[in-house]
């Protein structure tokens, strides 16, 4: 049996924006108000907690749709409550739970271009994902953990780690 970009993707996506879920069910029921949340970073130059969601889902959305070669729902970044984070959560989700696994077909070796800002990178499909687009998205999900962890929210490594499935 084959294990391909989309076994590879898809699932891992799906299991982190559950987590990030699950994340913020733990944020609302701790003491931790939500404009002190909205707030919340782990160093003054690091993006706030609600932008390593918002990154975090955008990663996940953005990185399925490229390996597709097709566009990805765009959001405004302005997402003000809990509920809205859901909302972009949700989006993210339903965009990868919707994307049938042949859509991927191909997608290891397409090419991919990121224009950033200082830079443009350069990818095969592949490369993209591996490299870039997991190791992204797993940088934002931990942030917005560690966040919370250095907020007092009580959150362990079984609530990063979500469900784990044993084969």
């Amino acid at each position: 049996m084959s294990f391909s970009l989309y076994d590879t993707s898809a699932p891992m996506f799906i299991r982190g924006l559950d987590v990030l879920d699950h994340l913020l069910d733990k944020a609302e029921a701790s003491d931790l108000s939500e404009a002190a949340l909205f707030e919340a970073r782990l160093a003054e130059d690091m993006r706030p907690f609600p932008d390593q969601i918002r990154m975090a889902a955008f990663a996940a959305r953005s990185c399925m749709a490229r390996l597709a070669g097709i566009d990805w729902p765009r959001t405004d970044d302005s997402e003000a409550s809990i509920r809205d984070l859901r909302a972009t959560i949700a989006l993210t989700r339903d965009v990868i739970s919707q994307m049938p696994p042949d859509a991927l077909d191909g997608a290891e070796t397409r090419p991919i271009t990121l224009k950033l800002p200082s830079m443009e990178l350069n990818f095969i499909g592949e490369g993209y994902l591996t490299s870039f687009a997991l190791p992204n998205f797993y940088f934002h999900l931990s942030m917005a953990y560690a966040i919370l962890r250095s907020r007092g929210v009580d959150v362990g490594k079984r609530d990063f780690l979500g469900n784990i499935t044993l084969v």
